[in-house]
């Protein structure tokens, strides 16, 4: 599967791609937010690889959809993003994302979290899609709220970060909100 915006192609996760998610796994800034923290070694990243490109051949009831993330132009791996299905009878999902550092600030967190929901709303047809991040990730919720999510909730202590319990803001756009 591949989708593509203006920069970017979101494409799925192969088996080839493991070196470049291993690398973007052990950046320790991306990990900073992560409450699994760092891969228990390339082995870890392998099985997870494994799962998200196995996803490609599941059946049309298929709840996860894990896109490897290059730029267009130099095919230059930017990160990884997700939605998947979290309640199918309430037609809701779930997203996140994860780009490598040195891709931070050049709007490409932005541009492919809008074009997953464009995705998310019109191909896969969800009424609500949320998504959350630490209280201290201000980076994560700036881009969910210049893809118009609202920040709907602040959750006390609830994700294990490597300093301790960290509080976490939950944000949600609904279909209907959703410019398509």
């Amino acid at each position: 599967m591949e989708i593509k915006t203006e920069r970017l192609k979101l494409r799925s996760v192969e088996k080839i791609d493991l070196e470049n998610i291993h690398s973007l796994l052990m950046y320790p800034e991306s990990a900073l937010f992560n409450p699994s923290g760092f891969p228990d070694g390339i082995a870890h990243t392998a099985q997870m690889v494994e799962a998200w490109s196995a996803q490609i051949h599941e059946s049309d009831a298929r709840k996860d959809y894990t896109f490897y993330i290059e730029t267009l132009e130099g095919k230059e791996f930017i990160g990884l993003i997700n939605i998947s299905v979290v309640k199918p009878h309430y037609r809701n999902a779930e997203v996140w994302f994860k780009l490598v550092p040195t891709m931070w600030n050049k709007g490409y967190a932005t541009e492919a979290l809008n074009r997953i929901l464009t995705f998310g709303f019109k191909e896969l047809n969800f009424h609500r899609i949320e998504g959350g991040c630490a209280v201290e990730n201000i980076a994560s919720a700036k881009v969910m709220e210049k893809v118009g999510m609202v920040k709907e909730a602040r959750r006390r202590k609830i994700l294990p970060l490597k300093d301790g319990w960290s509080d976490n803001y939950e944000f949600a756009i609904l279909e209907e909100e959703y410019p398509l």
